[in-house]
């Protein structure tokens, strides 16, 4: 993405200026420390965003299908009020780390030291803390998202503006003619373009874990309204048996 950028940007230039050899070799190499301190800096905050988008990527797509065959594999045993049977299979190591598991093992946890109304609350607070604990996990690099997303354009600016001072100052000595300055302005800018990609980057992966968190949050919601609902009837059922 960030070298598209570049080469775009610079590509975007060669007609008005092939005759001083404008590419982003040539902008790499005539731009000052500042400018490619900056460039690199943005080159790891967008390695950085990809590494947290590739593995919120891997670990929601693995605790959505690990979730998905221990709602097919638990069915069952809900329905007959198997508790025991339940717990067994939410606790198999086949689903560590599925949000479904640890949801239904804190209260199906509750529950198995006792049966009553007052285990249905205990499996309630039990159950709500789980979900606190499962969002806290999804959020894990949402922070360095945030921050390569609203930082990257101030990081581009910063190389940008010291670009211009010295085009500037090349102008105010004498030393650079007006096609040289232009060229120097042109190579400061570039630093610009590239915070604003990568920040795009780094916002568009901000927004879309963020609409799939709070898809997974209603879920689990649901799946807690279901497994409380399912506990009510089965104290019901014990006492009406009783």
């Amino acid at each position: 993405m960030l070298f598209f950028v570049l080469n775009t940007l610079a590509l975007a230039s060669e007609d008005g200026e092939a005759a001083n050899g404008f590419s982003f070799m040539h902008m790499w190499n005539e731009s000052g420390f500042i400018a490619k301190s900056v460039i690199v800096m943005l080159i790891v905050m967008l390695l950085w965003s990809c590494v947290v988008t590739i593995e919120r990527l891997i670990a929601f797509n693995r605790a959505r299908s690990l979730s998905k065959r221990l709602a097919a594999e638990v069915r069952e045993p809900i329905m007959a009020f198997d508790q025991a049977g339940a717990l067994a299979i939410v606790k198999d190591e086949q689903f560590e780390g599925c949000y479904l598991g640890n949801i239904l093992a804190a209260g199906l946890g509750e529950l198995d030291e006792r049966w009553d109304q007052h285990g249905i609350d205990n499996a309630e607070n039990a159950i709500d803390r789980a979900i606190l604990t499962e969002t806290g996990k999804m959020r894990r690099g949402m922070t360095i998202l945030a921050t390569v997303g609203s930082t990257a354009p101030f990081v581009g600016l910063f190389g940008t503006t010291f670009g211009v001072i010295n085009a500037f100052a090349a102008m105010g000595d004498g030393t650079g003619g007006l096609s040289q300055i232009s060229t120097g302005i042109s190579e400061a800018l570039i630093t610009t373009g590239v915070g604003i990609g990568v920040a795009v980057v780094g916002v568009w992966m901000f927004n879309y874990f963020n609409g799939r968190i709070e898809k997974v949050q209603d879920e689990m919601q649901s799946s807690s309204s279901e497994f409380l609902e399912w506990a009510n009837k089965h104290v019901q059922t014990s006492k009406a048996g009783k």
